[in-house]
């Protein structure tokens, strides 16, 4: 150590005796010498040689343990001398304090330290390191630990050094807490680390330099670890990219930010074996800040761990713009060519004989969006018996290999389509043909929508045509069984029968206007709604419907948007799929009804395809139950469809459901798992009010007109219906009330009758669909005849589905069928009043 001095450990840890045990042991054989004089002399001899001879045993015993080392005299405490002689020696400054720094002990190293010559002026730590604030306040950090016997080391740094020396010098000192005979003392460590500290200012220098180098080599070098994030960046490569470390810094990056998807493909397409270390030449495009392009090649280089997980890679960086550094002087045409092959949308890739893969493109790699990559194309679909027959057609030369639509491995259902040319001849690598492939995902998706769609509008045509007819056959049946009850008094035998008939023929139209629910023709009365207010009145009706085993959650979006419904058919809705959901959890369960808003930029993150991108409001109707099998899936909306047992269902609840929400101008979609549950999400469009709608809704606030309890009246009506039996009741019943009614099987009947009598019709009272000429041709024709003519149409479609057929602004009423005698002079008299 330099400046060490000529000096010895300082120790005052041990006591010497006392001398008052010499003093006792002196005054004891004196009072025995004195206590023998007092003896006899026949006794006194004896007793004198026994002393004497017990005191030359004591001493033969004291020097034997004395030269024995059993006993010591340099003083009460027995000592371990190589212990000392270590602590003494040690190149580790060490002293320990008593006390207000009062020093016992102090090693030769610490007195080097001090450059103390002796004890008397020797200094404690606290005195002998002084200097900046930073050495003063880390020795009072210490002198707090010491005093508090807690242990705790400190760097300090102090200029000049210790012990004589000249320049910087940088000391670790550790304090720990130590106790001799039950007293309290501190342990002070003082070690001189220069030497070390210059040893890593050294290599810390090297490292600059070879930083340095690396940073302004001609070459550009990354490292991406596996997850994508980019740990080193060299300035090289940074300028090409035009990022700035400083304000970036290369762990702020991630792959995607310097690299275009498919070269970010490619990159992450390399696997291996746990072990392995695979050196990959890639000519692909970087991406600069800017989003502009940069042809380079990578010489990617990446280890592979015990767990076959990629570690950081190691990739040099050659610019392969024309003219730059770092350019390696290939040809442009294969620059182009290698460019043109990794930036093509069709995925290309070769393979041999057995259908191993030998190259691909970054187009082929993404076919494979999760998982390892394929090690044979065979490997890449869910089924190879087509693609083996391509393959030996390929093989075999045959140029016309007919297009293969293949399912790629996966739980996301993706599709591709593939085209295989065979090669010429077979070259080095083994190369027998070349497959393109195409990801037809997203078409056939479209096109299964589009299918989906028109199976569910031709379905709807079905059930609209039979909903349509059997209205009529039910208007005849209600029509008839009124006519019966008025005839018939409560006393009469068969008055509960006719009841029966009437009731049973109500429950008949109210299955059949679920019909017309589905395909999307029946009335409604959409009004501006709040679905947190229909939600809060629906509550306790949704209580007592999904009993006691199945807890209701209702949970309200904020601020919820206005939507445009019909209220009565939006709680229906709401009812059927509680119900289905109850039925789904016969041991009970869970129902959640959630509301919220979506805006329009959410739409295309939830996944549906068929949902355009607009402002909802998504209602939520979730259910803990059986689920639904993914067979069932694409069929649960059709009439008629259903799981339950005979007797249990009629099919048409969701059916109805869909028709209600489709017609309201919303989106409908379902998704279940098998054993957690289903989750019905509505999506109603939101409602921006015009000033038409804002009229509208304050003429509705007016108290309506009350009709006259008067069914009777007078005037002459054209009645035009092509069914002959609800023509003829009709008539019966507008007779009976005392109108003159002229009956007409078609709308060109119906004109003749019109002309017949000059137009002096009071009211035109017309079905909607007829042969020859409908409902709208006949109000066309009659306005241009009289334009005061008033018209009642009744159909047992929605309003709606004919109104589009009729000049903007046509007056008239309208009456769904079936309808009730009630209803129909109610109708009639409030049109011609």
């Amino acid at each position: 150590m330099s400046g060490s001095t000529a000096t010895t450990a300082i120790d005052r840890s041990d006591k010497p005796g006392h001398v008052g045990i010499i003093l006792l042991v002196a005054g004891l054989l004196v009072g025995a010498a004195i206590a023998l004089g007092f003896i006899a002399n026949h006794w006194a001899q004896p007793l004198i040689l026994g002393l004497l001879a017990l005191l030359s045993v004591i001493g033969v015993f004291g020097l034997f343990a004395f030269a024995i080392g059993l006993v010591q005299f340099a003083g009460r405490a027995a000592r371990n001398d190589l212990t000392k002689a270590i602590v003494d020696g040690s190149e580790t400054g060490m002293v320990v304090t008593e006390g207000e720094n009062r020093i016992v002990y102090a090693n030769e190293t610490y007195l080097a330290l001090a450059s103390a010559r002796g004890a008397s002026d020797i200094r404690p730590v606290e005195r002998l390191f002084t200097g900046s604030p930073e050495v003063s306040e880390a020795i009072y950090r210490l002198a707090t630990a010491a005093r508090e016997s807690r242990q705790l080391a400190e760097e300090i740094r102090i200029e000049p050094g210790l012990g004589g020396r000249s320049g910087v010098g940088w000391y670790r000192i550790r304090v720990a807490p130590v106790r001799r005979e039950g007293r309290p003392g501190t342990l002070w460590s003082v070690s001189d680390i220069t030497p070390e500290r210059e040893r890593q200012e050294n290599a810390f220098q090297e490292l600059q330099h070879a930083i340095d180098y690396l940073d302004h080599a001609p070459a550009g070098f990354v490292s991406i670890d596996a997850d994508g994030e980019v740990s080193y960046l060299n300035a090289t490569l940074s300028g090409w990219l035009d990022f700035d470390l400083a304000r970036f810094g290369s762990g702020g990056l991630h792959l995607e930010d310097i690299a275009t998807p498919n070269a970010a493909a490619l990159i992450r397409a390399i696997r291996g074996q746990p072990g392995d270390v695979r050196i990959e030449v890639l000519d692909v495009d970087l991406k600069r800040r800017n989003g502009a392009t940069l042809p380079v090649r990578l010489h990617h280089q990446v280890a592979f761990g015990s767990d076959g997980r990629a570690g950081l890679s190691r990739t040099l960086v050659l610019n392969r713009t024309s003219g730059e550094a770092g350019a390696d002087g290939r040809s442009d045409a294969e620059v182009r060519f290698s460019r043109f092959f990794h930036s093509t949308p069709m995925a290309i890739a070769t393979v041999d004989k057995s259908g191993a893969i030998l190259r691909s493109n970054a187009a082929f790699t993404r076919l494979t969006q999760n998982g390892p990559q394929p090690a044979t194309i065979q490997q890449l679909l869910t089924s190879g018996a087509p693609l083996e027959r391509a393959l030996s057609e390929a093989m075999a030369g045959r140029a016309d290999i007919t297009p293969l639509d293949v399912t790629l491995v996966g739980e996301d259902g993706r599709s591709a389509r593939l085209y295989l040319t065979p090669v010429a001849n077979e070259d080095a690598d083994g190369e027998r043909a070349i497959i393109y492939a195409l990801e037809t995902t997203a078409e056939r998706k479209l096109k299964d929508n589009i299918d989906q769609a028109q199976k569910m509008q031709a379905v709807g045509q079905l059930a609209g045509g039979i909903a349509h007819d059997f209205n009529n056959v039910l208007q005849v049946i209600i029509n008839a069984s009124e006519f019966l009850l008025a005839s018939h008094r409560p006393t009469d035998p068969s008055f509960p029968d006719i009841m029966q008939i009437k009731q049973n023929a109500y429950r008949a139209a109210a299955l059949v206007r679920q019909l017309l629910a589905f395909s999307r023709r029946q009335t409604l009365r959409p009004q501006v709604l709040e679905l947190g207010d229909v939600l809060s009145d629906l509550s306790l009706m949704l209580k007592r419907v999904v009993a006691d085993k199945v807890a209701l959650d209702v949970r309200q979006g904020r601020d919820l948007w206005p939507v445009k419904a019909d209220l009565g058919q939006l709680e229906q809705v709401i009812v059927n799929l509680a119900v289905n959901a109850r039925d789904a959890m016969p041991d009970g369960g869970k129902l959640t009804v959630r509301t919220r808003n979506v805006a329009a930029a959410e739409c295309a993150g939830l996944g549906y395809a068929a949902l355009p991108a607009e402002d909802y409001v998504l209602l939520d109707v979730e259910d803990t139950g059986t689920g639904i099998s993914p067979e069932h899936l694409d069929k649960i909306f059709e009439p008629f469809f259903t799981t339950k047992e005979v007797g249990k269902g009629t099919g048409l609840g969701l059916s109805m459901v869909y028709g209600i929400v489709k017609q309201t101008g919303g989106f409908v979609f379902c998704d279940s798992v098998i054993g957690q549950g289903t989750t019905f999400r509505i999506f109603l469009p939101r409602h921006v009010p015009t000033e038409e709608d804002i009229a509208v809704e304050a003429a509705a606030k007016e108290p309506p007109k009350r009709l006259a309890a008067d069914h009777t009246g007078a005037g002459v009506i054209l009645l035009v219906e092509d069914e002959d039996a609800v023509r003829a009741l009709n008539a019966r019943m507008l007779v009976s009330r005392g109108y003159t009614v002229h009956e007409a099987a078609s709308g060109v009947e119906a004109l003749d009758i019109f002309l017949q009598h000059d137009g002096q019709i009071d009211l035109v009272v017309s079905d909607v669909v007829m042969p020859e000429m409908d409902g709208p041709t006949l109000l066309g024709e009659l306005r241009q005849r009289n334009p005061r003519t008033k018209v009642v149409f009744v159909s047992g479609y929605a309003e709606e589905a004919f109104r589009k057929n009729l000049p903007e602004g046509e007056d008239f009423q309208f009456l769904p069928k079936p309808f009730t005698m009630k209803q129909l002079m109610e109708t009639v008299k409030a049109a011609m009043g």
